[in-house]
């Protein structure tokens, strides 16, 4: 009988001590635990401050952009250039005029919009003018082969970059680029009469910025 209680006692200790590492091993996991959450809530805070404070940034330059784009458009969608003026002189240089024999026209005439209309050769600008809505304009120049293209729409802007900055001076609002087929002249004139159609463009092939100026 003794020999079985000094046994039994035995086993209790060891089922204590056991216990008592098992506890404690079970307190540090639980430690480590709460650290890595709290450590991870940290995180998860900081990135929502951060993310806050991007799209703070975001719409204020949103707002900034906004404003801009309405200081500008208050500043030029009233503006308009002078019929035969040539916006772009200053990179394809001004219209010279051709009156001898040998020479042919090409005449433009507007609807309701105003036109900047770019004459090439070879692919090169050799003739352009601004027209305004409703008015005409007559380009003369030697004989031979000229595409025509039209660039249209509302609000002119001296300062707009166009090409990726290659350019300066644009529409705007409601741009749109037509064009025709290169024309071969010899002694004649060619005429277009540009209609402002329901969709809103010009009775002519699409066209843009990039083929057009």
């Amino acid at each position: 009988m003794k020999k079985l209680l000094t046994t039994f006692l035995i086993v209790a200790l060891l089922t204590s001590c056991e216990s008592k590492q098992a506890r404690k091993e079970r307190i540090e996991l639980e430690q480590k635990q709460n650290e890595t959450e709290k450590a991870e809530a940290i995180r998860l805070e900081k990135v929502r401050i951060e993310q806050e404070e991007t799209d703070r940034i975001e719409r204020e330059a949103q707002l900034e952009k906004e404003r801009k784009e309405k200081e500008l458009y208050d500043m030029y969608i009233s503006n308009s250039l002078l019929t035969g003026s040539t916006p772009y002189s200053k990179y394809y240089g001004s219209n010279s005029s051709c009156s001898d024999y040998g020479c042919s026209q090409i005449k433009v005439r507007t609807s309701n919009s105003d036109v900047l209309v770019i004459i090439k050769k070879n692919d090169k600008v050799v003739r352009h003018a601004f027209i305004q809505g409703g008015d005409g304009y007559t380009f003369s120049f030697p004989n031979g082969t000229y595409q025509a293209f039209f660039y249209y729409g509302k609000g002119w802007n001296p300062e707009k970059e166009m090409k990726g900055g290659k350019i300066k001076g644009g529409f705007i609002t409601n741009e749109d680029f037509g064009k025709d087929e290169p024309q071969s002249l010899y002694n004649n004139v060619l005429e277009y009469e540009l209609i402002l159609q329901q969709n809103g463009n010009f009775s002519t092939r699409p066209s843009n910025p990039e083929e057009a100026l």
